[in-house]
């Protein structure tokens, strides 16, 4: 059976410097890799605002919305000037997702084996594994096969 995991955005919140990042490589994000945290930060914890001042405000045009409203980011188009940032009215835009980190921190987590060293790499228990489904009463979603995120959802 495969290996399935649990990131508990909520508490990741508590750590800076995040060196540990779990990436994932999909035909619906134009073949890019995108980092888990990343993908989920857009997904879940974006406000998906209606008139999104972020993407107004790249000067990269690197930001677009998708037509479910989830923001996406050209990787290869941003240049990390993070007014994305500064712009969001609710502060969901994590600075350190914009930032550039050394290959080696970077975990395939299509793969158990890096699974479980994402797991080890990661402060505390703010990524576990996780033998359960989707459970939006306990705030629990899944993000793609093998990895759920834990975070407060923002309806309108």
């Amino acid at each position: 059976m495969s290996k399935k995991i649990l990131i508990d955005l909520l508490k990741l919140r508590d750590y800076e410097n995040l060196l540990a990042e779990g990436i994932y490589k999909s035909p619906d994000f134009n073949n890019e890799f995108k980092t888990i945290r990343e993908l989920a930060t857009f997904h879940f914890t974006c406000r998906k605002c209606e008139a999104a001042p972020c993407i107004d405000v790249c000067p990269a045009d690197a930001l677009e919305k998708d037509e479910n409203g989830i923001i996406n980011r050209a990787i290869n188009l941003c240049i990390r000037c993070k007014s994305c940032i500064a712009i969001c009215p609710f502060g969901t835009l994590m600075d350190d997702l914009f930032e550039k980190k050394p290959k080696y921190n970077f975990f395939n987590l299509k793969d158990d084996g890096e699974l479980k060293k994402f797991v080890d790499a990661c402060p505390g228990d703010t990524v576990t594994f996780y033998e359960g489904d989707e459970d939006t009463e306990n705030n629990i979603y899944k993000l793609i096969e093998k990895v759920f995120v834990k975070e407060f959802i923002w309806e309108h």
